[in-house]
């Protein structure tokens, strides 16, 4: 059985990767880090990780300081392996593999008997005891025997990472016994978190209810702030006064709903069970529908103007992070410069620039505008004064001016 010893190889170097990395070089392992972009590699080297994490710059460079992690684009021989490459969908809404195919392949030169090979990119259920398994056969080595092969996926917070990687339960479930209970004695040696023992299926298919369970929810209070508009009656209201009854718990509308995880992984359980999976198919296209929904009102707007000024405020898939990916908010604006509805100004406190967008600050941008849109409800926003938005259109996504 193997050893919660000191050589680990973790493959892909991003909001999962880099800080698990980071963290097992501080504590001692001595970790060889992996990503294809030497880009990457050269950011982490110079101390800066390559997107924002509180407390992450500070992180990285403690552990490149021990000189227990060190960065490279080609994998090395360690003891264990850690997957936590990118998962994302192809177009016709079906999961995307081919990292997790070529990181394995990149790693059978190097697999020896009783290496640990742990994936923690979400996938769909059988792609640990399927096509990863089958790949890392190609050692030669008897997979689950031999070779010990796992799931563990990750059940982080953008914006809280670094401390829900150390106490968040997780899930471990191996392609054999062995397997599993090699990689929670791996765990064992850094997490407080409780660590749970289960099937490699099962460790799948519960990182994707856990978010698809979550997306159902958002659809619901999204799909009732619809209504609500049209009945005429504030959402909030009604939520509010639902949420008085005991086994009542609404959550939040908004614009939609992005991130990695949630916008994506519901997918991962339709593409398997198209049949079966109605009301996870429905939900996306609820909340996938409600930024649409948002650009519609908004357009309803610009068309009492004969040129009207838009002020959007937020681009963030969620409030308070500068994470862009799978963000309602960049859809509807750029929706909205795509439609020429009128003259946009975009506000992101949390970006000094954007690769589309010239960025504005709030208070001359809601100054100028006819429209104010607030998309992402960012702490920063709370400085704004609410007496510059008399005597224009207010089109809150979030409920983030209900007071």
């Amino acid at each position: 059985m193997i050893q919660t010893n000191q050589r680990v190889c973790v493959l892909g170097l991003g909001y999962v990767g880099l800080p698990t990395a980071s963290l097992l070089g501080t504590m001692g392992y001595q970790v060889h880090g992996v990503d294809i972009s030497p880009t990457v590699i050269d950011r982490i080297k110079d101390g800066e990780a390559p997107y924002s994490e509180p407390g992450l710059d500070t992180l990285v460079l403690s552990a490149l300081n021990s000189d227990n992690l060190e960065l490279h684009t080609t994998p090395a021989e360690a003891d264990v392996f850690i997957v936590a490459v990118p998962t994302p969908l192809g177009r016709d809404n079906t999961p995307d593999l081919s990292n997790v195919e070529a990181a394995a392949r990149s790693i059978v030169p190097y697999l020896r008997a009783g290496n640990l090979v742990i994936l923690e990119s979400t996938s769909p259920v059988g792609t640990t005891r399927g096509m990863l398994s089958e790949l890392l056969a190609q050692s030669g080595l008897s997979v689950g025997e031999e070779l010990l092969v796992a799931h563990c996926p990750e059940r982080v917070l953008p914006g809280n990472v670094i401390k829900e990687l150390m106490t968040v339960d997780r899930i471990v479930g191996g392609v054999s016994e062995a397997s599993t209970e090699a990689a929670i004695q791996f765990f064992r040696g850094f997490l407080q978190g409780e660590i749970h023992a289960a099937s490699a299926e099962v460790a799948e298919l519960t990182k994707l209810v856990e978010n698809s369970y979550r997306d159902v929810n958002i659809a619901f209070a999204n799909e009732l702030s619809v209504i609500c508009e049209k009945e005429g009656v504030r959402v909030q209201d009604v939520i509010a006064l639902a949420n008085r009854h005991p086994r009542v718990n609404i959550l939040q509308p908004g614009p939609g709903v992005g991130g990695h995880c949630i916008a994506i992984d519901p997918w991962f359980i339709v593409s398997r069970a198209p049949e079966l999976a109605k009301i996870i198919a429905l939900a996306r296209d609820v909340n996938d529908g409600k930024s649409d929904w948002v650009v519609d009102r908004v357009s309803e707007a610009a068309s009492g103007y004969s040129a009207p000024v838009i002020a959007c405020l937020g681009l963030s898939y969620k409030a308070d992070i500068e994470d862009l990916r799978e963000s309602p908010a960049v859809r509807i604006v750029r929706q909205l410069v795509d439609k020429k509805v009128g003259t946009i100004l975009v506000c992101e406190p949390h970006l000094e620039k954007h690769d589309t967008f010239d960025l504005a600050d709030a208070t001359p941008a809601i100054d100028d505008a006819d429209i104010v849109v607030m998309l992402v409800g960012h702490r920063q926003f709370r400085s704004i004064d609410r007496r510059q938005l008399a005597n224009k259109v207010l089109i809150d996504t979030v409920g983030f001016f209900d007071d």
